[in-house]
C-alpha cells in the first residue's frame, strides 16, 4: 500500500478530470471506492480524518440482521441485513464471527398487542416484548436467511441452562431465546483491508486520510491537506457524499442548503469485569430496559466486556462522547438485568461514543426512526457545474448492498456497465484463508518454521491479519520478537508493518484504529512512547512532532474516551530519547 506522501503525489498528478470523488472515507465511502474500483471506474476519497474513524469507529462491533427492526415492519431492511451478515461471515471471516446471541424476556405474552399496533405503523412507541414476541420475530428472521446461512437457528434455552450459565441473571426473567448473528472483531481493519483491494485492483484509485473538502468553485473541488494546509483542486464529473454526520456540512461547503441528517448519540463502555465475562463466554445478551430500548452486553475477551448502547439525540459529532449520564444509565440497565452487577467507574477501561447518520425527523422516539438508507441527488446548479449525491443513513452490515446501490447510480450516470458483484468477494485478509479453525494449523506451523516464532504469536497474527500475516510476522522475526508496552500483546515489528502499510498518518492512527489496544486495556505511557519512536523512525518525525502526536494522543484519549495516562517516569522517558 503507498503510504500517505505518495497517495497526495497521485492526487496532485490526477488535477484533470476524474469521475468520481468520494467524500468521507467510512464504511460506506470505502465500500463504494471499493465496488468502482472492480468496475474499472477510478475514484477518489478523502476524508478530514482517518480512515473509519467517526461512526465507523463506534458500533456495537456487531454485524447484525436487525431483529428489532421487524416491530417497526422494516421487512426489506432485515432481509437485507440477514443476507449481507451471512455474505460477511464467509467474505471475511478472520474478522466476523458466528455470535450466539441470548434474548431475556420477563413475561410469556407480553407485548402482544402493541407489537401489532407497531408493525401496523398505528404506534410508534416501543414497548415491553414477552417471549412469545421474541419466538415470533426469530422465526420471521430464520427465514429470511435460510438460503445463506450457516449458522444454526432460534432455540428456546431451558430454565436449567439458563440458571447452570448465567446464574446472576436475574430471576424475574421467564425465559430465553437464542439465535446467532455476528461479531465484528476490528471494524477499522475490515476498512482499511477494503481500501487496500481496491487500490490493488485499480491502481488509478486514490484513498488519502486527513484532506478535507475546503469548497468548491465552478467545476473545481478544493482539497486542504489538514496536515500541511496545502491546497489541491480536482474536476470530478460527479461528487459522492458519504460523510455520515457531516454530510450536511460537505453539503453546504458545495453549495447545497437544508438539513438532512437527525443523528442520534450511541455509547458504549468497555469494562474490566472477569466475573460477567466468564459467565457471558462467547456469547452475547441482547436485552430489553425498563424504558423499553435494547442494550447489549458481551465478553471481549476473558477479562473485558462491552456494554451499550445509547440512543440520544445528537447535533454535534466533532465533540460526541460518552457522558456521565450515559454511564449511570448503561450501569443501570446492567443492573437490571444482572442484579448484583455493581458496576463501578474505577473498572472502565475505555469508553466511546459515534453519531448515527440518521435521516432527520424532528421530535419523537428515536428508537423509531428507520436504519434504512437512501441517497438525495442534486442536480448541477448556480456556480456547481457537478451533480452531488449524498448518502443519508447506512450501517456496517448492509455497507456493501448500500455502496452496491450506489454505484449502480454512477454507473449509470458514467454510462459504464457493471461487471461483477461484490457479494462473494473475499475481504483482505480472508482471501486464501481457511475457515476452519483446525484447518488453518498449518499455515500457523508454516509462519513459525519460515519466521522462528511461537505458536501464540504467530496465532495472535493470524488473528489479526489471517493471511497477511505472513508479511507481518516477517517484520517480527526482524525485529527479534520484541513487544511493545507492558502487556506485551503487539510486538515493534508488527507496528513498523503497520506504519508502513497502512497509510499511518498520526499517533492516534496506530493507537486507536490499526490496534485494539484500548479494548485490551494496554494502552499505557510507555507503550505510547515505543509506538511513537517506530512512527518517528518511519515517518521521518524529529523529537518535537514525535512529542506533539504523544501529547495529542494522550489528550484525545482522556477527553473523548476516559483513558487517563500516567507520565512515564522521567528515567525512563531519558532513556528512550
Amino acid at each position: 500500500m503507498r503510504n500517505r506522501t505518495e497517495a497526495i503525489a497521485a492526487l496532485r498528478a490526477a488535477t484533470a478530470a476524474q469521475p468520481v470523488l468520494i467524500v468521507g472515507g467510512g464504511i460506506n465511502g470505502i465500500g463504494l471506492f471499493r465496488d468502482l474500483s472492480l468496475q474499472g471506474v477510478p475514484s477518489v476519497l478523502v476524508d478530514k480524518s482517518d480512515f473509519a474513524s467517526g461512526t465507523s469507529a463506534a458500533p456495537s462491533r456487531l454485524i447484525h440482521g436487525g431483529l428489532r427492526y421487524l416491530e417497526t415492519g422494516e421487512f426489506a431492511l432485515v432481509r437485507e441485513s440477514v443476507i449481507e451478515r451471512n455474505h460477511l461471515v464467509r467474505n471475511a471471516h478472520h474478522l466476523v464471527k458466528p455470535l450466539p446471541v441470548w434474548v431475556p424476556a420477563f413475561s410469556w405474552f407480553g407485548g402482544l398487542f402493541s407489537a401489532g399496533l407497531r408493525f401496523l405503523k398505528l404506534k410508534k412507541t416501543p414497548g415491553a416484548k414477552g417471549i412469545a414476541v421474541v419466538k415470533l420475530g426469530l422465526v420471521f428472521f430464520d427465514r429470511f436467511g435460510r438460503a445463506t446461512s450457516a449458522m444454526p437457528g432460534h432455540r428456546i434455552v431451558s430454565r436449567g441452562e439458563l440458571r447452570t450459565r448465567m446464574p446472576s441473571l436475574s430471576q424475574r426473567i421467564k425465559a430465553v431465546a437464542e439465535y446467532y448473528d455476528a461479531r465484528l472483531t476490528h471494524p477499522e481493519r475490515l476498512a482499511l483491508e477494503l481500501i487496500k483491494d481496491a487500490e490493488r485492483d485499480c491502481p488509478a484509485s486514490i484513498a488519502v486520510p486527513y484532506m478535507a473538502l475546503a469548497g468548491s468553485d465552478g467545476d473545481q473541488i478544493i482539497l486542504r491537506d489538514e496536515i500541511s494546509a496545502e491546497e489541491i483542486a480536482l474536476r470530478p464529473r460527479l461528487v459522492i457524499n458519504c460523510a455520515g454526520p457531516w454530510a450536511d456540512e460537505a453539503n453546504r461547503k458545495l453549495g447545497i442548503e437544508g438539513r438532512l441528517i437527525g443523528g442520534t448519540r450511541g455509547s458504549h463502555i468497555v469494562l474490566h469485569r472477569p466475573d460477567i465475562a466468564r459467565q457471558l463466554g462467547d456469547g452475547m445478551l441482547y436485552f430489553e430496559t425498563r424504558d423499553f430500548r435494547a442494550c447489549l452486553v458481551y465478553a471481549l475477551d476473558a477479562e473485558h466486556i462491552l456494554l451499550g448502547t445509547t440512543d440520544i439525540r445528537a447535533s454535534d459529532p466533532d465533540t460526541v462522547r460518552c457522558s456521565d449520564e450515559e454511564i449511570d444509565y448503561l450501569f443501570d440497565v446492567l443492573e437490571q438485568i444482572m442484579p448484583g452487577a455493581a458496576a463501578r467507574r474505577e473498572e472502565i477501561v475505555f469508553t466511546y461514543a459515534g453519531v448515527r447518520p440518521l435521516p432527520y425527523s424532528g421530535e419523537g422516539t428515536t428508537g423509531a426512526i428507520s436504519r434504512d438508507h437512501f441517497l438525495r441527488d442534486f442536480e448541477p446548479e448556480g456556480n456547481r457545474r457537478f451533480p452531488v449525491s449524498t448518502l443519508v443513513g447506512g450501517k456496517w452490515t448492509t455497507y456493501r448492498a448500500c455502496a452496491e446501490q450506489i454505484a449502480d447510480t454512477v454507473l449509470t450516470r458514467l454510462g459504464v456497465s457493471r461487471r461483477c458483484s461484490t457479494l462473494d468477494v473475499p475481504i483482505g485478509g480472508s482471501a486464501g484463508l481457511d475457515n476452519d479453525a483446525q484447518k488453518r494449523l498449518p499455515f500457523i506451523h508454516g509462519l513459525m518454521a519460515r519466521h522462528g516464532l511461537n505458536e501464540a504469536v504467530c496465532t495472535a497474527l493470524v488473528e489479526r491479519y489471517g493471511s497477511q500475516a505472513d508479511d507481518v510476522a516477517r517484520h517480527v522475526s526482524a525485529d527479534g520478537g520484541e513487544t511493545v508496552g507492558e502487556a506485551s500483546l503487539y510486538r515493534a515489528g508488527e507496528i513498523r508493518w503497520i506504519v508502513a502499510e497502512e497509510r499511518v498518518t498520526r499517533l492516534s492512527d496506530i493507537v486507536l484504529r490499526r490496534t485494539l489496544m484500548p479494548f485490551e486495556n494496554a494502552v499505557t505511557r510507555a507503550s505510547l512512547d515505543a509506538i511513537a519512536r517506530i512512527a518517528a523512525d518511519a515517518l521521518g518525525w524529529d523529537r518535537q512532532r514525535r512529542e506533539a502526536e504523544i501529547a495529542a494522543t494522550v489528550t484525545m484519549l482522556d477527553e473523548r474516551y476516559r483513558v487517563e495516562l500516567l507520565p512515564v517516569p522521567a528515567a525512563l522517558r531519558s532513556n528512550a530519547s
